[in-house]
């Protein structure tokens, strides 16, 4: 079984749609192990959104490729540059407000939820996962008014990230081990 954080950030939890998230990931046979609402300060906006320079450039080279196929410069000298001001404004939209910080767990707990929540750039998102749903943000409108993406919640892109941010919002006793009533039927079914 994996684990994952999913949060909801605070257009998501501003908006009401933290039942929405929280039903979606229910149904679909994921158990809700940990749970709370918080409004994170800086401290904890940097413990979740690390430095990291293979990151920066990831992100540098994404945006490098999608801007120049649109003939636009990039607004940045370089990756580190570019993935500070990046790094910035995801830290800057969660301090000081509401976010509902999930641990999940299940089968392919990491993959399901990255499903029920669609592409990160909301206008790509599939229909019926919960961006394509509730956001019609853009990277080219944050870009334009230089703030982060809004797009209602984050979710761990694989084990080794996951295992690394449980542990910045939750402490393993906050962590509640049970069955749901219908894990039988679910993992078990003969």
């Amino acid at each position: 079984m994996e684990r994952s954080l999913v949060l909801v950030k605070p257009d998501g939890v501003l908006r009401g749609l933290t039942g929405v998230v929280i039903s979606r990931i229910e149904q679909a046979g994921l158990k809700v192990i940990g749970l709370k609402l918080v409004v994170p300060d800086k401290k904890l906006a940097e413990r979740h959104y690390p430095w990291d320079p293979k990151w920066a450039q990831q992100i540098w080279d994404r945006t490098k490729k999608a801007m120049d196929a649109k003939g636009e410069k990039m607004p940045a000298k370089d990756a580190t540059e570019y993935g500070q001001f990046i790094r910035s404004t995801l830290m800057n939209y969660i301090v000081g407000r509401p976010v509902v910080a999930i641990v999940v767990e299940g089968n392919d707990a990491i993959a399901s939820i990255r499903k029920i929540c669609g592409a990160t750039s909301p206008h790509l998102a599939e229909p019926g996962s919960i961006r394509g749903m509730y956001s019609t943000d853009s990277y080219d409108l944050a870009n334009l008014q230089k703030r982060s993406v809004v797009n209602i919640m984050h979710a761990s892109d694989s084990v080794t990230t996951a295992d690394k941010e449980i542990p910045v919002w939750f402490t393993e006793k906050e962590l509640v081990k049970y069955k749901r009533a219908d894990e039988d039927t679910i993992y078990k079914f003969a």
